[in-house]
C-alpha cells in the first residue's frame, strides 16, 4: 500500500564554493602555482595583475584610442569564435638583447638498465638466449634485484612471446647476468647479492684473503645469525677469535647492498624539492612572519569581459546566441571571482594558523633549541584561531617553514605532552632528543637497553615506562639494542 507523506528534515552540503577552499587549503605553495596556471588556462576571464594595474591599463587603452580617433567599441561576436585567453595575453618577454642567456649544462649519466644492456651485447649468444636474457635484464629493479620468481617469468614469456622455455634454461642465463658490472647484480635477495659481490672479490684478489674467505662463509652457511647479531654462535661455529670476526664482519658491510644505486639517474622522479610556504626571519631580535608567494601571481577578473557583459545586459534586443554567450560569461566571471575570493581567504587562514603556531612556541623559534617546544596538539591552535580542528589540520598538512635555524615541516612543531616529577609539562619531542642522546653516547660494545634507558630517564625526572621508551625508540627509526652492538 503506497503512502505520502511530508517530511523535514536537517541535510548539510558543502557548497561548490567551499569544497574549492578546502582543496586549495591542502595545497602546498609549490602546487598552488600550477593549479592557478591551469585555472587561467580553462578560464578566459581570469587574468593575471593586480586591480590597480588594470585601471591604468584602461586608462592609457582609452588614452591612446582618444589620440588615435578610434571610437568603435568591442563587441561580444569578437571574442565568441575564441573561448581560451589569447596567447600573446600570456606571453611576456622580460629579456632585452643585452641580456645574457647563461644555460646551466647537466648530465643524465647512463641508466641502470642501459649499462646491463650494454653488458649483454659483449657476451656469446644465439637469438633465443638473447631474447631470454633481455626479458630477465627487463625484470631486475633499479636496485639491481630480480624480485619475481622464475616460475611466473617462464609462464609470462610463454604468454608474450611465445617462447617455451623452463626454470633451468633461465637460471643458465641469469648466471650469466650475474657475473655482470656491478657485482651483486641479477640476485634474487639480499643473501645472493652479498654471497656474489663477496665471490666477484674472491676472484679479483690475486692471493689467498682469509677475512675474505671468511665474511663468504659466514654469509653462505651463517647468514641468519649475521642478520641478528649473534655474534656468539658464529664463533662457536667457526672457532673463530673476536678479531679474526671482526675482520670479516668489516668487508661484509663495506658490501652493497643495492647494487643499482651506483646507476641511478641523478635526475630521479622521485626526488623531492621542498618550497616554504613561509618565511620567517630574526630582525633585530623580533620574528617577521610572511607568506612565500614569490611565483604565485596576482589574480583580477578581466574588465573587458565584465564591460561586455554589462553592456548586453543593458541591451533588451538580445538574440539566442547572445543570451548563450551572455550566459557563459557570466558563468566564467562568477567562476574567477569565487576563486580568486578563496585563493585570499587561504592565504588569510593559513597567516592565521601559522601566527597562532608562532605565538605559542615563540621561545622555541627565538633560540630554535628543541628543548624549548612546548607541548602542542591540533586542538590548542583550533580554540587560539577559532578555526575548526579539520582546517587547521589540512592547513598543517604538507606545509614548511622556513627559519633562520632551518627548513621544518608544521606537523613538526605538534607533539603530545607529559608532567616531570616538579610538575612541570614537557614535550615528548624533548625526551626523544634525551633518548637519542643517550643512545648516541653509549658504549656500542654493550649498548643500552630500553629498560636501563627508561631508568635513566627516570633519574632526569621523566616518568616513563620500558614500553613507553621502545615507542618513542622506534618513532626515531633506532634498532633495540642487540642490532646496535658492534664488535
Amino acid at each position: 500500500m503506497l503512502k505520502q507523506r511530508l517530511q523535514q528534515k536537517l541535510v548539510q552540503k558543502l557548497s561548490p564554493q567551499q569544497i574549492q577552499l578546502i582543496k586549495l587549503l591542502e595545497v602546498p605553495t609549490i602546487q598552488l602555482e600550477q593549479r592557478i596556471k591551469k585555472e587561467i588556462e580553462e578560464n578566459p576571464v581570469l587574468e593575471e595583475g593586480r586591480e590597480e594595474e588594470e585601471k591604468l591599463d584602461d586608462q592609457q587603452s582609452q588614452e591612446e584610442e582618444y589620440d588615435n580617433g578610434q571610437d568603435d567599441e568591442f563587441t561580444l561576436e569578437d571574442y565568441l569564435p575564441d573561448d581560451e585567453t589569447p596567447s600573446y595575453r600570456l606571453a611576456s618577454n622580460n629579456y632585452s638583447s643585452d641580456d645574457k642567456k647563461t644555460e646551466i649544462p647537466y648530465s643524465t649519466g647512463t641508466s641502470f638498465h642501459e649499462h646491463l644492456q650494454s653488458q649483454l651485447g659483449l657476451r656469446i649468444m644465439d637469438e633465443r638466449q638473447l631474447m631470454l636474457a633481455e626479458y630477465l635484464l627487463g625484470n631486475i629493479d633499479e636496485d639491481g634485484y630480480l624480485r619475481r620468481d622464475i616460475e611466473a617469468i617462464v609462464n609470462d614469456i610463454a604468454f608474450s612471446q611465445n617462447i617455451m622455455t623452463d626454470e633451468r634454461e633461465l637460471l643458465d642465463i641469469l648466471e650469466i647476468i650475474q657475473d655482470f658490472d656491478p657485482p651483486g647484480v641479477g640476485a634474487r635477495d639480499l643473501q645472493e647479492s652479498l654471497a656474489l659481490q663477496l665471490k666477484h672479490k674472491l676472484k679479483a684478489s690475486k692471493e689467498e684473503n682469509k677475512a675474505l674467505n671468511l665474511a663468504y662463509k659466514i654469509i653462505k652457511n651463517h647468514f641468519t645469525e649475521f642478520t641478528k647479531k649473534h655474534y656468539e654462535k658464529i664463533v662457536q661455529k667457526l672457532n673463530l677469535s673476536d678479531e679474526e670476526l671482526k675482520d670479516a664482519i668489516d668487508i661484509i658491510l663495506k658490501l652493497n647492498p643495492k647494487p643499482g644505486s651506483a646507476y641511478s639517474n641523478p635526475l630521479n622522479k622521485n626526488s623531492q624539492h621542498i618550497t616554504p610556504d613561509f618565511i620567517l626571519e630574526n630582525v633585530d631580535g623580533q620574528l617577521v612572519l610572511s607568506l612565500n608567494s614569490k611565483n604565485v601571481p596576482d589574480l583580477r577578473v578581466s574588465r573587458t569581459y565584465a564591460n561586455m557583459l554589462e553592456a548586453y545586459q543593458n541591451n533588451k534586443d538580445r538574440s539566442k546566441q547572445q543570451k548563450e554567450a551572455i550566459s557563459f560569461v557570466k558563468q566564467k566571471l562568477d567562476s574567477a571571482r569565487w576563486f580568486i575570493d578563496a585563493i585570499k581567504q587561504r592565504q588569510n587562514t593559513l597567516m592565521l594558523t601559522m601566527e597562532a603556531i608562532l605565538d605559542y612556541q615563540r621561545e622555541y623559534f627565538k633560540e630554535g633549541n628543541e628543548t624549548l617546544l612546548r607541548p602542542m596538539i591540533l586542538k590548542d591552535i583550533a580554540e587560539r584561531t577559532g578555526l575548526d580542528i579539520s582546517t587547521i589540520s589540512r592547513v598543517v598538512n604538507s606545509k614548511y617553514i622556513q627559519t633562520h635555524f632551518g627548513i621544518f615541516p608544521l606537523k613538526y612543531f605538534f607533539s603530545e605532552g607529559m608532567q616531570t616529577d616538579s610538575g612541570e609539562e614537557v614535550s615528548t619531542r624533548e625526551i626523544k632528543k634525551i633518548l637519542q642522546e643517550c643512545i648516541e653516547s653509549e658504549d656500542k660494545k654493550k649498548p643500552l637497553t630500553d629498560e636501563k634507558l627508561a631508568k635513566i630517564l627516570q633519574e632526569k625526572g621523566y616518568q616513563i615506562a620500558r614500553r613507553t621508551v621502545a615507542k618513542y625508540r622506534e618513532q626515531l627509526n633506532i634498532p633495540v639494542a642487540r642490532m646496535r652492538k658492534e664488535l
